[in-house]
């Protein structure tokens, strides 16, 4: 009689037979194959706005900094490319000898706050750490020694960033360093934005989202946005004062988020909705779904089999938030979608914005994988995210704007200067932890949960990926005729295999 192994059990046994055997050195992704899109974006339209890198030097900039991939689908591999080589775009120096900083708006001379967290996030796969060390420095210390005076005109998620960044780099000394300064920044946010019950509120226009159908620029409504933000910022916070050995600030800090879950769920989940909605300030709910109520699992906030999930089926339902080109910012069905204008002020009443399909993304990639449920697949998140892909393009070409209509796909500022290129979201983060699958964590343990579905793509790759101090590489080839590596899921770390599944399942192995 045979005795069937646990898929989980035999993915184990696999990695370690393919790790004693060892895996070939060199690199599976040469540079050199990427340097025709590179060359191709160059010549896409004049280059009117020239910061820190031209395009002149773009290739050899993203040759020495960030992680290589390719997939079976030529438009994720191009966008993958193209959004790196746009990102480039807004890197400068803060005044000569300053440090390094990001632009948000690549025709404005001064970066704004309101992306910040999805600069650190994107940003934290590049090769070279002086680019976000110098963001990181802008902000907090730019200003005579202390935090620039224009870092609380937008609500952000910055100390959560920066300790998702340190589950990359693996940077102590550099995170621990600005614990004080992060520290600081939270209680300010306390004295200026928390009420008396402990939620925080803003105008929709500081949390970068105006003209929602929830909100307005003179109202303080309770939105799931900032209370979200400051849950991940205090969980952050308390993460990082433990490695710097503080454990009574730690459990300050642990105190501030758990009374922020707890008030969160009790009073931005609307019942009759079934999905975290915002208040007005005596606490009315406001009868609208916006996708601001996907962010709380941003961060991990809801807890998990309390029924919270039910929110996600709105994820797929056509007239909630799935449309052609993308996830809307309220939901289709709501008396107030598309009301606020086109394209004339900013509008969050529905259109697709690339700041929230971010967020919304790797808020779903925390539901699929860390939350019992029934509500979305990964072949929900998948088609998602390749709505997203198709999306970012203008009359044929690579591009990314401000928002979109969610029927026709057309950018609503049109080609604006402001919106060329507008670093506002994230892509290549997206690709290597959601497609990929790569979870950054603390530990030695390196966790591949890849979200591509079974049957999707037959190949990808992704190489140079600097982790733990380590060179990392993921391979994804089903017959093993494309790379020449093995059939099915293979992990690399510094050129010898450390996991192996043959199929696309969650594994781990151990740093070298």
């Amino acid at each position: 009689m045979s005795v069937r192994r646990p898929f989980p059990l035999l993915c184990a046994a696999l990695a370690a037979a393919w790790a004693a055997a060892g895996a070939p050195a060199a690199e599976i992704l040469p540079a050199e194959k990427f340097a025709g899109l590179v060359a191709r974006f160059n010549t896409m339209e004049p280059e009117a706005v020239v910061n820190a890198v031209p395009n002149a030097d773009a290739w050899a900039w993203l040759q020495r900094n960030v992680p290589r991939f390719e997939c079976a689908d030529a438009d994720v591999t191009e966008i993958y490319w193209f959004r790196w080589w746009a990102l480039r775009k807004h890197l400068k120096r803060d005044g000569a000898g300053g440090p390094w900083v990001f632009t948000e708006f690549i025709t404005k001379p001064r970066p704004i706050s309101s992306a910040l967290g999805h600069e650190f996030m994107e940003g934290r796969w590049l090769r070279d750490p002086a680019f976000m060390d110098g963001t990181a420095l802008y902000w907090l210390r730019g200003n005579k020694g202390g935090p620039q005076d224009h870092l609380h005109k937008y609500s952000q998620w910055t100390a959560h960033a920066l300790w998702s960044r340190w589950l990359v780099t693996q940077d102590t000394a550099q995170l621990t360093g600005l614990l004080d300064d992060l520290v600081a920044d939270y209680r300010k946010w306390e004295a200026e934005q928390m009420r008396p019950d402990g939620l925080f509120w803003n105008y929709d226009v500081r949390d970068a989202m105006e003209e929602s159908i929830s909100g307005g620029r003179t109202v303080k409504n309770v939105r799931p946005t900032i209370s979200a933000y400051m849950f991940g910022n205090a969980t952050a916070l308390a993460a990082i004062a433990r490695l710097a050995g503080r454990a009574e600030l730690a459990a300050e800090l642990d105190a501030k988020a758990a009374r922020l879950r707890t008030l969160v769920q009790a009073t931005l989940w609307d019942r009759s909705l079934g999905f975290f909605g915002s208040v007005d300030e005596q606490f009315k709910p406001i009868p609208v779904r916006e996708e601001i109520g996907f962010i709380p699992w941003y961060f991990s906030l809801p807890e998990p089999g309390r029924g919270f999930e039910v929110a996600w089926r709105q994820f797929t339902d056509e007239q909630g938030f799935k449309a052609p080109f993308g996830i809307t910012t309220a939901e289709r069905r709501a008396l107030g979608f598309r009301t606020h204008g086109s394209g004339h002020s900013c509008e969050w009443d529905g259109a697709v914005w690339p700041f929230a399909t971010s967020q919304t993304l790797t808020a779903l990639a925390n539901v699929l994988r860390n939350y019992p449920q029934e509500a979305v697949t990964s072949r929900d998140w998948f088609d998602a995210f390749l709505a997203y892909t198709r999306s970012q393009h203008y009359d044929g070409l690579p591009y990314v704007g401000e928002y979109l209509d969610e029927k026709t796909g057309a950018w609503l500022k049109g080609r604006d200067p402001r919106s060329y290129y507008y670093n506002h979201s994230t892509y290549a983060d997206l690709v290597i932890t959601g497609l990929a699958g790569l979870r950054p964590r603390a530990d030695n343990t390196v966790e591949v949960a890849p979200l591509l579905p079974s049957g999707a793509w037959d190949w990808f790759a992704l190489d140079g990926v600097r982790y733990h101090g380590r060179e990392v590489a993921i391979i994804w080839d089903r017959d093993g005729k494309h790379y020449n590596r093995g059939a099915g899921l293979s992990v690399f770390a510094d050129g010898k295999v450390i996991a192996h599944c043959d199929r696309l399942e969650r594994v781990t192995g151990t740093l070298p």
